[in-house]
């Protein structure tokens, strides 16, 4: 693994771009594309491929979009969309002039997605403030979103990844953490894809057998862990810090993790982005990760992608002996 990765991404010519303002407050956190991934050929095609969508789309409105981050910050392409799209009738005004009525009016449409698309706030990707603010990563996943709930036959392409980088203000500065994220799907190794399917089958068709399963996985990591004086009880919460996470994979790969490399106790979102960040990492370069993970997911207690991780260690190693 290239050393770099254990260090904070801080380019100068990053951070010019960063969205981050001096008016954020102490412990918020934000995420943008770093801007050498803005000439990405594949981001550019999708890119492309969603404005001629949206241009096609609102035809008969007369709208032309040129740019999706500069024109649809306000709400009002999107209030057109999702009328023509979604048959969507919502109370706001159709042309909003002021800051404040623009935000009010953006908040009230991507309200009428979350409904429409039935997502806990957990699973938005998005946010008022980030389309607001034309960030570009938000506006890609905002689409995404829309285009495959009410366009399913949207030829979308796969594997699309940008590097990213998250910046936190704390009390000494800026602290910054740099990663790779999947914009839509990576179906490059269909084994990897077949076990994140196993997994959407359980929860929406057995949800039934997810207390087994569950038991099954503490078992595996607890057997492993204990001799580390550790017990992981609540599986819906333990691994969110990537501490366990990562002491675990030393512990199966019989290597030990310097303790400089990672937060053994991490006191922020950033910092616990970091371990698992490089948990992500040691599982993909060891070719136990065969498929595409964000570690915000993770981060945010998402059961679904917690237990799919725990299952790639198990699978490997559930023969071990400790």
């Amino acid at each position: 693994m290239e050393p770099d990765f254990f260090t904070a991404f801080a380019q100068p010519s990053a951070l010019h771009h960063s969205p981050l303002k001096n008016d954020t407050i102490q412990g918020e956190k934000r995420k943008f594309i770093n801007p050498t991934s803005c000439n990405n050929p594949k981001l550019e095609e999708l890119q492309m491929l969603l404005i001629d969508w949206i241009n096609t789309t609102l035809k008969q409105e007369h709208i032309v979009v040129k740019s999706l981050e500069e024109d649809l910050f306000d709400g009002l392409i999107l209030h057109h969309l999702l009328e023509k799209l979604g048959s969507l009738r919502l109370e706001v005004e159709r042309i909003a002039l002021s800051e404040k009525k623009q935000k009010h009016k953006l908040a009230v449409i991507l309200e009428a997605v979350a409904q429409s698309l039935q997502l806990e706030e957990s699973q938005l990707k998005w946010s008022v403030d980030s389309i607001f603010q034309k960030d570009l990563l938000s506006t890609l996943y905002l689409l995404i979103a829309i285009a495959k709930h009410f366009q399913p036959d949207l030829p979308i392409p796969s594997n699309i990844s940008v590097e990213v980088i998250i910046i936190e203000r704390t009390l000494t500065g800026l602290r910054t953490e740099n990663a790779v994220e999947y914009i839509t799907e990576n179906r490059e190794n269909l084994e990897g894809q077949s076990k994140a399917d196993a997994f959407d089958e359980l929860f929406t068709h057995a949800p039934d057998k997810l207390d087994a399963v569950k038991k099954v996985l503490l078992q595996f990591v607890n057997k492993h862990v204990g001799k580390l004086g550790l017990n992981v009880t609540d599986a819906d919460s333990q691994f969110a810090d990537g501490v366990i996470l990562l002491l675990l994979i030393g512990q199966l790969g019989g290597y030990f993790l310097n303790l400089r490399e990672f937060f053994l106790t991490p006191n922020c979102a950033t910092e616990m982005l970091h371990n698992v960040n490089l948990a992500v990492a040691l599982l993909t370069d060891g070719g136990l990760l065969d498929f595409p993970v964000n570690a915000e997911d993770i981060v945010n207690r998402n059961m679904k992608t917690t237990l799919q991780v725990l299952y790639c260690l198990y699978s490997k190693y559930k023969t071990k002996e400790t």
